[in-house]
């Protein structure tokens, strides 16, 4: 009985830290997803920046 109590002892623990790894790497996508609309908002702002002063 002390071997399965240890067994899962172990094994919730690697499953907790699955559990952050896995919230790390969602909020990283986020993240990434809202700095790369943040970054071609501007891009596209520029651009039209651009062809208004050309005329």
């Amino acid at each position: 009985m002390d071997n399965l109590i240890l067994f899962l002892n172990s094994f919730l623990s690697y499953l907790m830290v699955f559990a952050v790894f896995v919230v790390c790497i969602v909020c990283a996508c986020f993240a990434g997803v809202s700095l790369r609309k943040v970054s071609n908002k501007k891009a596209q702002q520029e651009d039209q920046d651009a062809v208004e002063t050309s005329k």
